[in-house]
Parts: C-alpha cells; structure tokens; sequence
C-alpha cells in the first residue's frame, strides 16, 4: 500500500509572521525576559542568538517557550495566536492545539520542542494555504465537497463512507471552519503516521493489540 506522502504539507520553508521583523517583537507578544534581568532582552545568546539570526522562527519560539525549551498546548496556542499564522481566520482552539502537540509528540512528553514546532509550522501554511484556495470568498469555511476534494488532493485515498464520516466529524451546519479543518489534517496525518508505523508489509494491515489502540486514538 502506497501511503500519502506529504510532500509540501511537511517541507518546512523557513516562512516568518508576517507581523514578525526579524529580531522584532510581535505587537501584542510576549517579550523574553532574560533570568534576572530586563524585558526586551533575550534569554538566550552566543549559539542561541546564531540560530536566531539564521531562522527568525526561533525568535519567536523562545519567548513562549519555558526553561526546558518546550511548549505545552496552551503555549502553543498563544504562540500561534500571536502569530498571525490564521490570518483572518480564528485562533486555534486549545483542543485543535492538544492534537497538534500529538501528532508530533514522538517522546510522549505532553510538549512541543523546537524542531517539531518548525514541522508544525510547515504543515500548518500548507493547510491554511489548501484552505485559502478553496475558500474563495473569505469566510472562513468551505463546502462539505471541498473537504472531500482537499483530502483526495493530499494522496489519501479513503472509502466514500470514511470521507462521509469525516465531513459529519467536522462540520457545522453544513460548512467546515478553518479551526476543524486544521483538526482534520491533523488527525489525519497523526493516525496515518500511527498506522504505517505498525505496518510492516505496506500492505494496508495491521494486527493491534487493544491497548495499542488506546494509546493512539486517546492521545490524538
């Protein structure tokens, strides 16, 4: 079985807020305060404040990320918020940012670190970006059928009764919000990534032992 690949949905491009200069604070933003010192200053320098000036994303993640230089969902969803990566779109719930610290959570710490924020980062402009298209008028949702048409396009191919089952998961009123359309992707990408893990053959099969599943559907 050819699982779908995602090609631009995870190629991190080194895109920056459009509200973020480099080296600038987001208006609205938290300021990293360094230990024992004065706001507008960096916690961070020598090799730290190299990294920074190579990719500006850095910048921005350190000052909402704590000592240990992870996010849990709630910082993850300030920092998005802070962003600007929605756009007009609204903020990501805390629900849909839980998920997205699942999908990439690889160590079962509950947090994001650095590098797994960056890969978020990737998906996240391409989805919004696949939204955008659909979305012609700007109002912040799309047509059942053109969920449908996004999945195809990202190389997943699922049953008519799956994508069904999808579209009643994540629609309201018969139209899908950019917030549940993220969700989708999300879980999608998560339990994809789960499922092939296991899947030795590529066959499309695999044998779960009902703790397995748990821990996989209960995480995402």
């Amino acid at each position: 079985m050819t699982y779908p690949g995602f090609g631009a949905y995870g190629a991190y491009r080194g895109q920056v807020p459009m509200q973020m200069a480099m080296g600038q604070p987001v208006p609205g933003g938290v300021q990293s305060v360094a230990h024992g010192g004065s706001p507008g200053y960096s916690v961070y320098s020598g090799a730290y404040a190299a990294a920074a000036a190579a990719d500006p994303l850095w910048t921005f993640f350190s000052a909402i990320a704590g000592q240990d230089g992870e996010v849990d969902a709630e910082e993850l969803q300030r920092c998005l918020t802070q962003s600007g990566i929605s756009g007009t779109y609204s903020p990501f719930s805390l629900e849909t940012c839980r998920i997205m610290i699942s999908m990439l959570d690889r160590e079962n710490t509950g947090k994001m670190g650095y590098n797994e924020f960056k890969e978020l980062w990737a998906a996240l402009s391409a989805w919004k970006q696949n939204f955008m298209m659909i979305d012609q008028d700007r109002s912040g949702t799309v047509e059942l059928h053109e969920l449908t048409q996004v999945i195809v396009a990202m190389g997943y191919r699922l049953s008519p009764q799956t994508l069904i089952a999808i579209v009643k998961r994540y629609s309201k009123n018969g139209r899908i919000f950019f917030d549940d359309y993220v969700a989708c992707c999300v879980k999608l990408r998560a339990l994809t990534d789960f499922f092939r893990r296991r899947d030795s053959m590529q066959q499309g099969i695999v044998n779960l032992v009902y703790d397995d599943f748990l821990q996989c559907t209960m995480a995402i």
